[in-house]
């Protein structure tokens, strides 16, 4: 095919991401057994996660403020002054990790950017992705930076009009089948699903919500220079 613009994901598809959330939650957890088994907590955070999403959208800061929603919660509103420090401090943990890019992931966007326009669309916070991207070294890769509030059909449909490219010209790499693949190819592009090792479960789809969709998995980004 002959792609204007490959698209890459950029949390654990650049760069690790999810196991830093799956650290805090554990955290988290053993902050608040106190008030409640472990089990029930991570449970409990993912309720108030996922609502909250509609209203803070992705990343660290609304992970947080759901963490101190959760905790004030569980705690029957005697949530002491401490703890919401604690939690506090479990985000600044994550905001100042430093950046663990993925094996290979340079030399594959060298390589490409040589043929091809290479964009960054991604979920997450504004200010915590940018400084990602900044801190990453891989921004001289890009042409374009995009951060979505939401990776639908309608989100991508937007960027391909503001990028004056038709869907079969565009392709996405991404590590989630929900917001890196099904969409893309729902509106007629093309797709590559490199999974990760660690997977958060909101970004799950069934088998059967895959069916009858064309698109390849590669088992490690290197192998994209070789397939394109």
């Amino acid at each position: 095919m002959a792609y204007k613009i490959i698209a890459f994901d950029a949390d654990d598809t650049l760069w690790v991401n999810e196991p830093y959330f799956r650290e805090a939650e554990n955290k988290f957890a053993k902050l608040l057994r106190y008030y409640e088994t472990e089990n029930k907590i991570h449970q409990e955070l993912y309720k108030v996660i996922t609502g909250n999403i509609p209203l803070y959208g992705y990343g660290i800061k609304s992970c947080i403020l759901s963490m101190i929603q959760c905790a004030t919660e569980l705690s029957n509103n005697q949530l002491p002054s401490e703890i919401v420090q604690q939690i506090l401090d479990i985000g600044k943990e994550m905001l100042t990790k430093p950046i663990e890019l993925l094996p290979d992931i340079e030399n594959v966007l060298k390589t490409l950017s040589q043929k091809y326009q290479l964009i960054v669309l991604t979920k997450g916070d504004l200010l915590d992705q940018e400084k990602k991207l900044d801190n990453s070294g891989l921004l001289k890769y890009f042409h374009h930076v995009e951060v979505m509030s939401e990776k639908n059909e309608a989100g991508y449909l937007r960027i391909l009009k503001h990028l004056n490219i038709e869907p079969k010209e565009f392709l996405m790499i991404g590590n989630s089948l929900k917001s890196d693949v099904l969409p893309v190819l729902q509106i007629g592009a093309n797709a590559i699903h490199v999974p990760f090792d660690s997977e958060w479960k909101f970004e799950k789809v069934s088998k059967k919500a895959m069916d009858n969709h064309d698109y390849k998995t590669l088992t490690s980004i290197r192998k994209i220079v070789d397939f394109l």
